[in-house]
């Protein structure tokens, strides 16, 4: 079984939001990204390499990175252009994808992380 790691951070928090989501990653697990953390995804990458090499914890043999579609449709046009998100993550979901992903029985748990 795997966990949803549903991440909700600033900028300011995301570093210290992928820490606590490495104590107690395995692989497999999965993240999605929610509100503007999606606009981060290149600073989560970042500190996901990070916390690797400061305290051993590793987080790797990730399954999925998500975002919300109404997320990614909040940010400005230039930003979602910059960042190349649709080639970043496993896939863009709607509401009710969201839901049925939260209800996917491979997940045996979802834990927010909103710092």
């Amino acid at each position: 079984m795997a966990t949803l790691y549903q991440i909700h951070s600033t900028m300011d928090t995301l570093r210290r939001s992928t820490h606590e989501m490495a104590l107690t990653w395995r692989a497999g697990d999965s993240i999605l990204l929610l509100g503007s953390t999606a606009a981060f995804i290149d600073w989560l990458n970042a500190y996901i390499n990070d916390v690797d090499m400061e305290n051993g914890t590793v987080i790797k043999d990730i399954a999925g990175i998500y975002v919300l579609a109404e997320d990614v449709a909040k940010l400005s046009h230039e930003t979602t252009a910059q960042l190349k998100i649709n080639n970043k993550v496993t896939a863009v979901l709607t509401d009710s994808e969201w839901v049925t992903l939260t209800q996917d029985t491979r997940f045996d748990k979802v834990v927010t992380i909103a710092l």
